[in-house]
């Protein structure tokens, strides 16, 4: 009797082990965007045209973004409520922010970086009542380039027609309603020494669009240069770096930057995730997101 009895404890302790598997698990996080609703609601800026959109486009990229849905509820958070509070939309399509997972060597787990895009970055800068105008572009080998640092700066950039060649510098330019004006250059070999430095260099939006990135990477050292808006100074905080505190107050905190393993992708792209299921009755048919077809 006693042997049978701990038989069936044991085998219903093997039995409820899923289930208190931890909230990593795919279809935990994505019954966690809908928790999320009010909060983001709350955070919102009144252009982006309520939670909704935000909530189909993190469940999008719940299944677009392998080993996503496997994230910690903390870091999902985290980086949802920031592109909410800044008035980005968290997916590749746009360009304006990426949720990227990563693998903590320190807590063992799965969390979420977020890296704003190239697009973002531009869409802050125009916040700022100061700003007229800013442009991020690509130097061929086969265009007419120069440029002068110094008192009297200088920068000519004509490109060429035809077959330009492969990318020699990038270069970001702003101007600013009382007439000022500045810009960076950035060599391959200067973007590149950067990359190398990110946990994301190999992955995400550098290997999808690296001429994005590329003159992301030219904006941010330009904007060093300029006056920021209070959103686009805490965009820089949380740029690449994980956000465990989802409350209003972690936004002014700036993010935490962990050494950790970015996952490479297995799946093919475009493809789902099939792992992750139970999507909230309310988004059962909507659209969902896609990389623009590559060109």
């Amino acid at each position: 009797m006693s042997t049978n009895l701990a038989e069936r404890v044991a085998q219903r302790a093997t039995t409820r082990t899923p289930a208190v598997q931890p909230a990593h698990r795919p279809a935990s996080l994505v019954q966690f965007v809908e928790t999320m609703r009010p909060q983001i609601e709350r955070a919102l800026p009144a252009h982006m045209g309520g939670a909704d959109r935000i909530a189909r486009i993190a469940l999008t990229e719940l299944r677009r973004v392998e080993h996503l849905a496997e994230c910690t509820q903390e870091s999902f958070a985290g980086a949802l409520m920031t592109c909410s509070a800044l008035g980005l939309e968290p997916g590749g399509v746009s360009g304006e922010a990426y949720l990227l997972p990563f693998w903590n060597k320190k807590v063992r787990a799965y969390e979420v970086q977020l890296v704003i895009g190239y697009q973002g970055m531009i869409k802050l800068f125009w916040q700022h009542p100061l700003a007229a105008g800013l442009d991020a572009h690509v130097v061929h080998e086969g265009d007419e380039f120069e440029y002068e640092y110094g008192l009297e700066p200088k920068l000519r950039h004509r490109p060429g027609r035809g077959s330009r060649g492969q990318a020699a510098h990038y270069y970001a330019v702003a101007r600013l309603t009382n007439g000022g004006s500045a810009f960076v250059v950035l060599s391959v070999e200067d973007v590149e020494a950067i990359r190398k430095r990110s946990k994301a260099r190999d992955f995400g939006p550098w290997q999808s669009d690296y001429d994005a990135m590329a003159c992301k990477t030219a904006i941010r050292r330009l904007f060093k240069l300029l006056p920021k808006s209070a959103e686009l100074a805490r965009a820089v905080a949380h740029d690449e770096t994980v956000r465990r505190d989802a409350s209003p107050e972690g936004l002014d905190v700036p993010g935490e930057y962990i050494e950790g393993e970015i996952v490479e992708q297995q799946a093919a792209q475009g493809g789902e995730q099939a792992t992750v299921e139970d999507v909230p009755e309310q988004f059962t048919g909507w659209p969902e997101a896609a990389e623009p077809a590559a060109a």
